[in-house]
């Protein structure tokens, strides 16, 4: 059964599921068996591809230390063997079986390399629904902002006080008496 239309003949295929046969004009090609379906019929399970598996890999789980080994072609015996194996060579250390967490109260989420911050107050690595120190009851934010917001004033009125003593910008003939203006050009 040729695709396309009469004014179009070479345009698209038809699904090859017995029970389809769609004109498709943007039909996929089955990697596993290398037959033509529709967007319908494309996965393997929906066409019951019989090579589905052809280059699917196979994984076990270490269940002392959670590390993943690859049991691609093994059978059973053969993958019980590869863990013993894994046991026994010395990297299996069940230290690395537990994942870090949210220090927050009843927070349960895993920290990963991209889900986590570290509070610039307290030092601390918190997921990021409990990344602002409000959400995590940071102790050292109160004590620590208080000082360094006093001192920034004191530094900034300093150095206001210098810049208008020594006539630096536009208002030099500006009194030290009167508070100093802002311009909007």
């Amino acid at each position: 059964m040729a695709g396309g239309t009469e004014a179009f003949p070479d345009l698209g295929e038809h699904c090859q599921n017995l029970d389809c046969k769609l004109l498709d004009f943007l039909p996929f090609t089955c990697d596993g068996c290398k037959l033509v379906f529709c967007l319908e019929h494309r996965s393997y399970k929906s066409h019951s591809c019989p090579n589905s598996d052809h280059g699917s890999r196979t994984v076990s789980i270490c269940e002392t230390c959670s590390l993943a080994i690859e049991t691609t072609g093994f059978d059973e015996e053969g993958i019980k063997s590869l863990l013993e194996k894994h046991e026994r060579s010395g990297d299996c250390d069940p230290n690395k079986k537990k994942k870090p967490i949210c220090p927050v109260k009843r927070c349960k989420e895993v920290l990963t390399f991209a889900n986590n911050l570290t509070c610039k107050d307290c030092g601390i690595k918190f997921c990021l629904k409990h990344r602002f120190p409000t959400d995590h009851v940071c102790n050292k934010k109160t004590i620590t902002t208080a000082r360094t917001s006093s001192r920034w004033n004191e530094r900034f009125m300093e150095a206001l006080s210098l810049r208008n003593e020594k006539g630096c910008g536009r208002g030099s003939s500006v009194s030290s008496r009167s508070p100093p203006s802002v311009r909007s050009f």
